[in-house]
């Protein structure tokens, strides 16, 4: 028996490895919103049309989406070191160039390259975060790294606001493209697998894997055992009624997020008539309380857990009572006073950060060995939205009444609450018979 005065305690490797996720989060998300504040100038110099912008806001969703399942394949197969390496550099890169193009279609053409190399990154996430974290922790660090989305836009939009108008929608590109190649040679010398890694101790990996973390510990050090690819594999992410639950809830919650991160700008300046600089500082707040609604919902799923309730109750809770919040945003329709339109976006934006933990239920539901496959297929329905939501807006503002558009997202709200209510059932793990089973 271990004397507990003797005992060596766990390294805390896993919370330098969630920094790290953290700050690849913020940086994709600035890639993928800096469109939307360099918008108003792009479409004035470009001479856009309504219907034209949406397409230049959904072209990043059409890859993007496309690929989250040849991604999630990949993400099983390609150790995340040297795949985010390659996919942060190569989206940055894309995003650099975007400064220096000319015309509609090398802008579009950018865009949809965007969308490739970042397809992915989410599923990389939460591969990294299922061999890193243990059950109980969980959700606590996937509401972490995702809070970067929130709190990397709340500061940041004020931030590309100015760079855009001191340096114009061209310097805001050729900026964050830089920003983003440097933090993928970073993330590539410092990142590794927990049983790669020099300083983790066998008490932190014990500590994880008795949790619930997946390590894979047959593989010889930096070596890793591949997953062989087999169309039964998709066929098994298709044909259960709990994992199309989740996949039609992150298409509703995510919805929400494309709406801010492509139009809400535009709405403000455009079609509420605020200031640019005004509406980049006021922008903030809905993303601050998003932060906030992330965060409060990843603890306190996790403390819920730890105290004995119910896993079904700690997990689909906060998701639920965010996307109901989430449908507040249809308030700003009846309402003229700035703060007020604020106040609105501001609720359904924090129901929104609490419904952001919804990546837990792939690392709680889906099968061992096809986290990446469920995780690229959960990503790929959700971000359906990116391409759907940034078109939808656009045709039906084209008349210059923004109220049907939030209509539009607050009834995809709803029906992300009653898919989780409704379909996802028990929330426990899908087991796969053993003789169609491929594990790592």
């Amino acid at each position: 028996m271990t004397n507990p005065l003797t005992a060596t305690k766990p390294t805390r490797i896993r919370f330098g490895i969630l920094a790290l996720i953290f700050g690849n989060v913020i940086i994709n998300y600035m890639d993928r919103s800096n469109i939307s504040v360099a918008a108003s100038a792009i479409s004035k110099d470009l001479q856009l049309t309504p219907v034209q912008l949406g397409l230049i806001f959904s072209a990043f969703g059409w890859t993007y989406a496309a690929l989250q399942i040849p991604g999630g394949i990949l993400v099983d197969r390609i150790k995340p070191r040297l795949l985010y390496a390659l996919c942060l550099i190569s989206w940055s890169l894309v995003t650099l160039l975007q400064g220096v193009l000319k015309g509609f279609g090398m802008l579009f053409s950018l865009r949809l390259a965007t969308g490739a190399f970042e397809a992915p990154s989410f599923p990389i996430n939460n591969r990294v975060v299922t061999s890193w974290f243990p059950d109980n922790e969980r959700a606590s660090a996937i509401a972490t790294y995702t809070s970067g989305q929130f709190i990397g836009l709340a500061f940041l939009t004020p931030v590309l606001t100015t760079i855009e108008h001191f340096l114009k929608w061209r310097g805001l590109f050729i900026i964050t493209g830089l920003i983003g190649i440097i933090w993928g040679i970073v993330w590539y010398f410092f990142y590794r697998d927990p049983m790669d890694h020099a300083r983790v101790n066998k008490e932190e990996l014990d500590h994880i894997e008795q949790g619930g973390g997946v390590i894979n510990r047959s593989a010889t050090k930096g070596k890793e055992a591949k997953t062989t690819f087999k169309w039964t594999n998709l066929k098994e992410v298709f044909i259960h009624r709990k994992l199309w639950g989740i996949y039609i809830g992150q298409f509703c919650a995510t919805s929400t997020m494309w709406f801010f991160l492509t139009w809400f700008p535009t709405y403000l300046v455009k079609y509420r008539g605020m200031d640019f600089l005004k509406s980049g500082f006021l922008a903030s707040f809905p993303f601050l309380a998003a932060f906030a609604g992330v965060l409060l919902s990843g603890f306190l799923s996790d403390y819920l857990i730890k105290k004995g309730v119910s896993v079904n109750v700690a997990r689909k809770t906060p998701i639920i009572v965010g996307l109901i919040l989430s449908i507040s945003i249809v308030g700003a329709n009846y309402v003229d006073n700035a703060a007020l339109i604020i106040l609105f976006m501001t609720i359904a934006f924090f129901g929104n950060g609490l419904a952001a933990i919804s990546w837990v239920f792939v690392s709680t539901l889906a099968p061992k060995h096809l986290i990446g496959l469920t995780g690229g297929v959960f990503n790929f329905i959700g971000n359906l939205s990116s391409v759907v939501v940034p078109l939808v807006i656009g045709f039906l503002v084209t008349g210059g009444n923004f109220a049907p558009a939030l209509f539009f997202v607050g009834t995809l709200a709803c029906i992300g609450a009653c898919s989780y209510i409704f379909l996802v059932g028990k929330v426990q793990r899908i087991e796969v018979k053993e003789k169609s089973a491929n594990y790592l």
